[in-house]
């Protein structure tokens, strides 16, 4: 047997390295291909004449190369997007500097280093498993209350960490669960099912709620800032996030009771034994206290800012970008010392970081260039004859479905912002309303286990298929977008 699998090894490999090669070329002869076609007519779109030109034609070609790469993971994501950001100047599309000030120059960067150092805070030093042990103990051990508290715990936690950390952190309290019941991936069930589906849908309501929660939040914050001159503010963020999170969690819940039925009413432990559990974590330990204050200001300063600013006229209104780095750095303070950096170093994903850095150096020449305008009368101009009640519910139905190709939450915020951007302001629609729904929908991926690392992490459980979360994931986004289009339109009557 060793024999066979050490000779088939090299055989299996040179065919993957055969694979990625072709896919290679097919990616350079798209980039080739869309950049030597001549130029289309103009389109005429709402008495305004919209044409593409040679730059914002380039600008495609190189958009079409990177999602192909992307999608097919031919090249690592971090290699890809550093390709991005030589390409962008190689074609002449704007210098080398300004590429580069636009993409690691953004304070998005700091953000998102701060949030994913924060996050790894959180989960070494246990304070995410004693919140939920304490969740279980307050739910009980009826199976709908356990599948509502881990939806709920999992959407609240993500409010504040990025949901693939919340997935990993619920994923072994699931599995534990699950086993203690005497349930296998081979005899899960229903119950399996529903369960590790819960774990991955949480984490990606909860994405949503807060510009913490995932990387294409931030990606949508940065490009608002960038192309439209549009600050959002945390809470400003969290007035549409949050009611759609809210909304989301019972909703969801109903549909993973209905579609997977429990074949028993109460897990086969009692109370007693989650008492146990919580009980052999002790009281909250020094590394958790720590980690809890720093969590606490930071939190506080995230919601406090805006109100800051206004009482003392601008003077003190700390950027949440300097908040976030400021209390990821905290934890490194002799005193706490909740992480080394050497911990920080293998929990950060860096490669997402040079993911966004494409996004945002992309999406500014795709913007300027005139291409997202152009892309976006071909692909959403249909949205003007939809009415405005309903915009939002297409808007993330149409992201939605753009997910599927594009797999990952970064790569589709970065291409849907700036086209939205430019659709709005072509349509006199307010930008923020209309790239609202489209940034919740970049983190919504609910459908293919394959749209991202939150999805990914319950499914290698091995309790439920692809098809079982696609079953799910089609009528969770359907609830999304009518979630999200009740948050919009709130907000829209309720604005001064």
């Amino acid at each position: 047997m060793t024999t066979t699998l050490a000779a088939q090894t090299p055989v299996a490999s040179g065919r993957a390295t055969g694979r990625r090669t072709a896919t290679l070329f097919l990616a350079v002869a798209i980039l080739v291909g869309i950049y030597v076609l001549p130029e289309p007519e103009p389109l005429q779109r709402a008495g305004n004449v919209i044409a593409l030109t040679s730059e914002g034609k380039a600008c495609l070609a190189i958009l079409a190369f990177a999602v192909t790469l992307w999608v097919t993971e031919t090249l690592p994501f971090a290699a890809t997007s550093l390709l991005i950001v030589l390409l962008i100047p190689a074609f002449g599309l704007a210098s080398f500097n300004s590429v580069v000030a636009a993409g690691f120059g953004s304070p998005v960067i700091v953000f998102f280093i701060g949030v994913l150092i924060l996050t790894s805070g959180f989960s070494r030093s246990g304070l995410g498993t004693r919140l939920v042990y304490l969740l279980l103990m307050r739910v009980g051990t009826r199976v709908d209350r356990v599948l509502l508290g881990l939806l709920a715990a999992g959407s609240f936690i993500s409010w504040w960490v990025t949901d693939m950390a919340v997935a990993a952190m619920l994923l072994p309290l699931g599995v534990g669960l699950l086993r203690d019941a005497g349930l296998r991936p081979e005899n899960g069930g229903n119950v399996g099912r529903a369960v590790m589906i819960a774990t991955a849908f949480g984490a990606l309501i909860g994405g949503i709620a807060t510009p913490a929660g995932t990387a294409a939040n931030i990606v949508a914050m940065a490009q608002l800032r960038q192309l439209a001159g549009i600050e959002i503010s945390f809470t400003g963020w969290m007035a549409y996030g949050v009611p759609a999170a809210m909304l989301l969690v019972p909703l969801t819940w109903r549909v993973l009771l209905w579609l997977f039925p429990p074949e028993f009413e109460n897990f086969p432990i009692s109370d007693e034994a989650v008492r146990d559990k919580l009980a052999a974590l002790g009281l909250l330990s020094g590394i958790e206290w720590r980690t809890l204050i720093v969590f606490g200001t930071v939190i506080a300063m995230w919601l406090a800012s805006p109100v800051l600013g206004a009482l003392t006229a601008g003077r003190v209104e700390p950027p949440i970008e300097a908040v976030a780095l400021a209390g990821g750095l905290a934890l490194f303070l002799p005193g706490i010392s909740v992480l080394t950096w050497k911990e920080a170093e293998q929990d950060v994903e860096w490669g997402g970081i040079m993911l966004i850095v494409a996004g945002l150096s992309l999406g500014l020449v795709v913007f300027e260039t005139g291409a997202a305008r152009w892309l976006a009368w071909v692909l959403l101009g249909g949205i003007a004859g939809v009415p405005g009640v309903l915009q939002p519910f297409v808007i993330v139905l149409s992201v939605a479905g753009l997910h599927l190709m594009f797999s990952s939450n970064t790569v589709t915020a970065s291409i849907i912002v700036p086209i939205l951007v430019a659709l709005a302001r072509d349509l006199g629609l307010d930008v923020w309303t209309v790239v609202a729904p489209a940034a919740f929908a970049s983190s919504l991926a609910f459908i293919l286990v394959s749209e991202g690392p939150t999805t990914i992490i319950p499914y290698s459980s091995g309790y439920f298929s692809i098809k079982d979360m696609a079953k799910a994931g089609v009528v969770v986004t359907l609830l999304a977008a009518a979630c999200v289009a009740v948050s919009v339109l709130a907000n829209r009557l309720l604005a001064p």
